[in-house]
């Protein structure tokens, strides 16, 4: 048990090191290729840092077609959008509230419309997944690709989006302090070093909180609905912390938001693929909990009305999610 208490601990500030190089760098490469800052947040940074749980649903799927395996892997898919809509978002509300004066937590207009727009797409996109859950029928498999070609027009979306105000440089490289404008080899050299050892070091905090799980008694299937995606969404939470303490809040909202959408498409691509795609019970009220927690979100951000404190309350969800799973 100390051991795995000292190797938790030990890959949870590997983790938030490591992100600190790669929020650096991606800034940069988005610097470089001229990508808003939105884009940034959405598209690289989350497509980064979503790798771990997209392999932890693949390596679940593909290690044997057992049900069990098969539940882990559909209970992964299922658990990193509802950590990231519940713990995810309330991450940025509490940094906020605990790192930034009043006058600077104020989320601009255009900031919570993107955002909205983002929960938006996610909620049409998770209202299929789950009907699709619901049914049987042949060919179910075959509409796979459609969650990858949703992902893909997203993307474009985003690509097209541009920063309507005046952009300040990032901080300097960490690889290059004295250079003004860094070499893209270097950014890149510096992005890429720091997202292997940011999936490398998530993995080791997944299967240190699975031992956990299995030493406080937990079934494979509430390891990886609870526990499972809160690891592997490590990276997005440390990003938070990262940004937010920076003042750049936006780019936190959006490597959230970014996130979301690649994990309500890809993982639900390698279900449909390599299971039946049939929720039960458990995971139809996992189902519910995040649709209740994007449409609380969604209703905020489209009106214009979300702040830090309101975010902080959506984390909220999250516990009475884990409670309800305790004592069903």
């Amino acid at each position: 048990m100390l051991i795995t208490l000292l190797l938790f601990l030990l890959s949870a500030v590997t983790i938030y090191l490591a992100c600190e190089y790669f929020v650096n760098g991606i800034e940069w490469t988005g610097h470089h290729f001229k990508v808003s800052q939105t884009a940034t947040g959405s598209l690289l940074a989350a497509l980064g840092t979503a790798l771990p749980e997209c392999i932890v649903t693949l390596t679940a799927l593909l290690m044997g077609d057992a049900p069990v395996q098969q539940q882990i892997g559909i209970g992964a898919a299922l658990g990193g959008p509802l950590v990231l809509s519940t713990i995810g978002y309330s991450a940025v509300g509490l940094t906020l509230l605990l790192y930034m004066s009043p006058e600077h937590r104020v989320m601009e207009d255009e900031v919570q419309r993107a955002i909205g727009r983002d929960q938006r797409w996610f909620v049409g996109i998770f209202l299929v997944a789950v009907a699709l859950g619901m049914v049987t029928f042949t060919g179910k498999a075959w509409l796979a690709p459609l969650f990858v070609l949703i992902y893909l027009v997203y993307v474009r979306r985003e690509l097209q989006q541009t920063d309507s105000h005046e952009v300040e440089l990032p901080e300097p490289l960490k690889l290059a302090p004295g250079a003004g404008i860094p070499p893209l080899r270097k950014v890149l050299l510096q992005t890429l070093v720091a997202l292997v050892v940011v999936a490398l070091a998530a993995q080791l905090f997944v299967h240190q909180l699975e031992s956990m799980g299995e030493l406080l008694g937990l079934s494979p299937v509430l390891a990886a609905l609870l526990l499972s995606p809160v690891a592997t969404e490590m990276p997005e939470l440390m990003n938070v912390l990262i940004w937010v303490r920076q003042g750049k809040h936006r780019l936190a909202l959006a490597n959230i938001s970014g996130a979301m959408m690649i994990q309500g498409t890809i993982p639900k691509a390698f279900c449909l693929l390599f299971t039946p795609w049939l929720l039960d019970r458990t995971m139809m009220v996992s189902s519910l909990v995040t649709l209740l927690a994007v449409l609380m979100l969604w209703w905020g951000f489209r009106r214009g009305r979300m702040t830090a404190g309101k975010l902080a309350w959506v984390g909220l969800v999250y516990l009475g999610f884990g409670g309800w799973l305790m004592l069903a």
